[in-house]
């Protein structure tokens, strides 16, 4: 222990956990940081008694620091081969365990002590470890025979990790490709909102200036990944697409074509790596880079998403609700079309009135609850943090296969009399393998005019570009 600065300190606090927990053995061992640096370490292996119905056993190992006690401890789950770790809340699919305990950590009011007792309070609430064997509905019935054998010593570091490697494939993974300030800002909405297991943020800028990136790296956002190599991006779910070019194109059609030529270098590469993924392109002109997706990465339309008019329908939506006070419109009503200037209201069904004066009267009022709204919408800009936002709720949606109706970029080919392939917002019910269906809109001559023009300009717009 010549190495701990804090030795006499450090071996009291063991000495408490060896008379609390006799089981824990305590052994040095090298341990590999995430940046590739090793360092022998102090740790202790057991198994700490959960209650559920009875009580059963959880291996755990904790890697001490070499400036403990003013540093917390690293802690990881410590499986055995034919147990899964339940990636939840406060474990990650490698097993580090992650408690508000630890990110609190304040010489001398956190001990090891305090630390166990909330891992065992926390893992009473979501069990993190299950059989590998079993099926997601038996998971929790079964794991109870399973842990009630785990021994101390059945397994080592290496086993571990390649428990956590066989059940790699199996979590929500996203991968938010381009390092920006959209794409930064929907690393965080998905951290923010917990929406899945694990995050990659593929840095593809140049050079050693690392902006937002380094400072995600120096606050250590809780399961989030920087690389700038795609295979990091292997077996995501969802991959979103974010980057937009900076070059110094004259025109507008220049602009795009610089984003379609990224997307050449991005969407084959990602969807090499993750075949069943779902693409989410938050990327300039959407509508346009949503079709350059689709084609450049040959999967089927219901797995190639624009973000669209997601965040629009959804403000448009509470501001009837809450500012306007018309709920009973607001839960089918919807912004669709195009993004921007061009974006429409529209609606998904209709109370019918009694006549046809009583269903004008109605139609009329609300089309002026609709104008109101659309009015307060425009003043709100799509800041980054905003459509990160969208994008973390989209994502939740596809993830936990809600089946919820989003307003996205989809093909609108045979809708609205639109016969070219071009991608424009509808409402469109969503789950883990993309657009499972588009709901039916209610038929208004003026909205289908709008869209069948929108259409129009984006084909025209597409006829120009060069895959």
């Amino acid at each position: 222990l010549s190495q701990y600065k804090f030795r006499d300190l450090t071996i009291e606090e063991l000495k408490n956990v060896s008379k609390t927990y006799p089981n824990f053995t305590f052994s040095m061992n090298t341990y590999t940081f995430k940046d590739g640096s090793q360092k022998d370490l102090l740790n202790f292996s057991g198994t700490v008694p959960v209650k559920y119905g009875n009580s059963y056993n959880i291996p755990i190992r904790l890697w001490i620091l070499d400036s403990h006690p003013f540093a917390p401890p690293i802690c990881f789950l410590k499986p055995t081969a034919n147990m899964g770790i339940a990636v939840g809340k406060h474990v990650d699919a490698q097993g580090r365990i992650y408690l508000p305990y630890l990110q609190n950590w304040s010489h001398p009011k956190s001990t090891l002590i305090g630390l166990i007792k909330e891992m065992i309070a926390k893992f009473e609430e979501e069990l993190p470890l299950y059989s590998l064997s079993s099926s997601d509905a038996a998971r929790q019935s079964e794991l109870l025979s399973y842990i009630a054998k785990i021994t101390e010593g059945e397994t080592d570091m290496k086993s571990r990790s390649k428990t956590g490697g066989r059940n790699e494939g199996c979590f929500n993974k996203i991968t938010v490709v381009g390092a920006g300030e959209l794409g930064i800002a929907c690393v965080l909405a998905v951290a923010a909102k917990d929406v899945a297991d694990k995050v990659v943020l593929l840095d593809l800028s140049e050079g050693a200036a690392k902006g937002g990136t380094m400072d995600l790296e120096i606050f250590a956002v809780p399961n989030v990944e920087i690389s700038k190599d795609f295979s990091a991006s292997a077996d995501s779910k969802v991959v979103v697409l974010t980057v937009n070019s900076l070059g110094n194109a004259q025109t507008y059609l220049d602009v795009i074509q610089s984003n379609v030529d990224l997307f050449r270098g991005i969407v084959p590469a990602v969807s090499h790596y993750s075949q069943n993924a779902v693409l989410l392109v938050a990327s300039h002109p959407v509508e346009v880079m949503t079709f350059v997706s689709w084609k450049l990465s040959s999967f089927p339309t219901s797995r190639v998403i624009g973000v669209g008019a997601n965040l629009d329908s959804e403000r448009f939506q509470y501001l009837l609700t809450n500012l306007l006070k018309a709920e009973v419109l607001a839960k089918d009503a919807w912004v669709i079309g195009e993004q921007g200037e061009d974006k429409v209201p529209s609606w998904t069904s209709c109370n019918v009135a009694a006549d046809q004066t009583e269903a004008m009267a109605a139609h009329n009022s609300r089309e002026k609850v609709a104008n109101r709204a659309m009015e307060v919408l425009k003043g709100k800009g799509q800041r980054s943090w905003s459509v990160g936002l969208s994008v973390a709720d989209l994502a939740d949606s596809i993830l936990k296969d809600k089946r919820k109706v989003h307003s996205v970029s989809t093909l609108a080919k045979g809708c609205c009399n639109i016969n070219s392939e071009v991608f424009l917002s509808l409402p469109c019910i969503l789950g883990s393998s993309g657009v499972i269906e588009m709901v039916r809109l209610e038929e208004d001559p003026l909205v289908q005019e709008k869209l069948q023009s929108s259409a129009g300009s984006i084909h025209d717009l597409q006829q120009q570009l060069k895959l």
